[in-house]
């Protein structure tokens, strides 16, 4: 059964969610189902869409942007997909109403919502339109699931299709010396964090943390990569507590793959967290991984069989297991292979992609 489908992200900057958008569409189109990608005409998603992908562009400000939704509309009327799936919430609200829009369309598609954060539906009037208007949400993690529930939305309109990661892909990326790009001292301990810098990825008890475990293993060097609000606050923190020769803001890196190898260790410090593309990334890389107890992290990770957890905000207990990791070189190795096999049975870019055509082909039957 052929499904056509369009996938539409409206963020123009660069999020862990806009690789999964890209590695489904191409999955799709692996498997012979036509998929055509939907995103912004400036950003990086558009960027990073390999040559061949059937890509089209828009440039929505809001998700109350009339204009936007218009233009939508006019690509489904060209392509008339059996399912439209919006990834982000603007884009819901843009696929929703374009849908009440559009007169030429042979069809009213399936409406799919993806939803990979564990914050609860906003409230207004308009949010609880635009998400009465969605056929099936797709929860990146049991916890997102529940907590749709909680915000009212029948369980028969969920299902969760854990986020995959291409092991082919992450396997053939070059490695990057981390400590030759960042001029760390040849042999150090790198920690590593891969995310936002926004409030609910904790970075700030991340450097709380490194703060203890430069007393316990003084080599180790923190390298935060992302780029976002906090940036000049965790500045001002790592002066603070006097570890700029520890921790070192990186910003937007686009090797973030390569960086990873480098790392003996990644710390996930997330206060809410829907499942973590980027530390599922470092499960690939057979990189032990620290991880705070939030959202669907449980689910990737057992305590003690394929990385280690902690509960949120709790610097004392993060920085504890990092430096038992550290400490620790054969757990480092054990740890790293198991969460590297862990990503290979539950969490393949093949199983998401299976996982989502199966919702697709049941759902646009009934």
């Amino acid at each position: 059964m052929s499904i056509r489908s369009v996938h539409i992200d409206s963020s123009r900057t660069w999020r862990g969610g806009q690789n999964q958008v890209l590695q489904l569409v191409t999955g799709l189109e692996e498997l012979g189902q036509p998929a055509v990608l939907v995103a912004h005409e400036h950003g990086e998603l558009k960027r990073r869409a390999r040559e061949g992908l059937r890509f089209f562009g828009f440039t929505p400000r809001s998700e109350f942007d009339v204009r936007a939704a218009w233009q939508l509309g006019k690509i489904l009327t060209d392509v008339q997909p059996d399912v439209v799936h919006a990834h982000d919430p603007m884009a819901v609200a843009l696929a929703a109403m374009s849908l009440q829009m559009s007169a030429r369309l042979r069809r009213q598609p399936l409406l799919v919502a993806a939803r990979r954060v564990d914050f609860h539906l906003k409230r207004h009037a308009f949010s609880r339109w635009k998400y009465r208007q969605i056929d099936v949400f797709i929860a990146a993690s049991r916890l997102i699931a529940s907590m749709l529930e909680k915000d009212g939305i029948p369980a028969d309109h969920i299902v969760t299709v854990h986020d995959g990661v291409n092991t082919g892909v992450i396997d053939k990326a070059p490695l990057v010396d981390a400590h030759l790009m960042f001029g760390l001292p040849r042999g150090a301990p790198i920690v590593g964090n891969v995310a936002a810098l926004v409030p609910h990825k904790g970075q700030k008890h991340l450097v709380a943390a490194a703060a203890r475990v430069v007393r316990s293993v003084p080599d180790t060097r923190f390298l935060i990569i992302g780029e976002g609000e906090l940036h000049d606050a965790l500045a001002r923190q790592i002066k603070s507590l006097g570890l700029e020769r520890h921790a070192h803001l990186t910003g937007f890196r686009s090797d973030v793959i390569g960086l990873q190898k480098s790392f003996d260790v990644f710390a996930m410090s997330s206060v809410t967290e829907g499942l973590g593309s980027a530390m599922l990334d470092a499960m690939a890389c057979a990189v032990p991984i620290v991880a705070t107890r939030a959202g669907g992290i449980p689910e990737a990770i057992t305590d003690g069989a394929s990385g280690l957890l902690v509960g949120t905000q709790d610097e004392g207990a993060l920085a504890a297991a990092i430096v038992r990791l550290l400490k620790d070189p054969e757990l480092r190795r054990r740890l790293g292979a198991a969460g590297r096999q862990r990503v290979a049975d539950e969490f393949s870019i093949e199983k998401m992609v299976q996982d989502t055509l199966r919702v697709y082909e049941e759902r646009a039957r009934t």
